[in-house]
């Protein structure tokens, strides 16, 4: 089975700020979530159809659960990722649960157990509900700083809200990611396991595939560069998840909007990109559906 993308998880110091900085850049964003204790973490939700954005940081370290044998634990990750640094920590595919583990073991790509967490959402009108999932890990070796798994939702219904969805830069999709490797194809063994998809593409930037929804590339830091406008994360400990990519349905808005919040936003064959220096490490790029 072909896995889409579920939601990156962008880690930040300042949840506070997160959550300003892309209400600022014309996105709609969540209500404070809290995750378990043996996570520590808080979030907030930036919603498209089928795909979210996850604003992130670590809120509690005391009662975090250590890494362990197949356990691979959300909160030990994260906390050390923001000790280094911040942006774009986690690439998470649409999942099928224990399926996935079972396939990621038999792939050589993770054996974990299975992790089933749930917490109390909130409908528009503020009616609680309850949100679950189950967590299927994978991990790459050569990718240290960038965490891999698939998210199964147990109550979509409940998670998944058209009204979270209407943003006012006219944000309809996330068209893609984009990690950056000294050697791209280093990590197409792993991507092509995770994903599920084997027609992955090499390219003069790298290489790429095309997930159901949305597309991943790994792009040399000189491509990037070329690319985005933007200065890649450092590759010295491995490849790092750097770029995410929106599709909108009017770019002029885009502009518009940065310009009425003093955001930077720079031109970039034909998109808007926002750099890691304004967008808390990661490079934020609007393109044209």
């Amino acid at each position: 089975m072909a896995r889409g993308l579920d939601h990156i998880v962008h880690a930040v110091r300042d949840l506070d700020a997160a959550a300003a900085l892309y209400r600022r850049l014309g996105f709609q964003v969540g209500a404070r979530n809290r995750h378990p204790r043996a996570w520590g973490t808080q979030n907030h939700i930036v919603q498209l159809p089928g795909t979210f954005i996850e604003l992130l940081t670590v809120a509690d370290t005391t009662e975090i659960a250590p890494h362990g044998p197949k356990f691979f634990s959300f909160g030990a990750f994260n906390r050390d990722f923001l000790a280094r640094d911040q942006g774009l920590a986690m690439l998470v595919l649409e999942g099928r649960g224990a399926a996935d583990a079972v396939q990621f073991r038999q792939a050589g790509i993770g054996d974990f157990e299975l992790y089933e967490f749930e917490r109390e959402g909130k409908r528009p009108d503020g009616t609680p509900i309850k949100v679950a999932f189950a967590l299927a890990f994978a991990a790459d070796p050569k990718v240290p700083d960038t965490g891999f798994f698939t998210c199964q939702h147990r109550y979509p219904d409940n998670f998944w809200n058209p009204a979270f969805q209407v943003h006012a830069n006219t944000a309809a999709a996330v068209a893609g990611v984009a990690l950056v490797a000294a050697n791209p194809s280093d990590h197409h063994i792993f991507l092509e396991a995770f994903t599920g998809q084997r027609d992955l593409l090499a390219t003069s930037a790298g290489i790429s595939i095309r997930t159901p929804r949305g597309k991943i590339e790994v792009m040399e830091p000189e491509a990037f560069r070329d690319h985005f406008g933007t200065e890649p994360p450092a590759t010295e400990r491995g490849a790092r998840l750097a770029a995410l990519r929106f599709a909108v349905r009017d770019l002029e808005t885009v502009e518009r909007g940065l310009r009425a919040e003093n955001m930077p936003g720079s031109g970039r064959m034909g998109r808007i990109v926002v750099g890691p220096e304004t967008a808390m490490g990661a490079t934020l790029v609007f393109e044209q559906i």
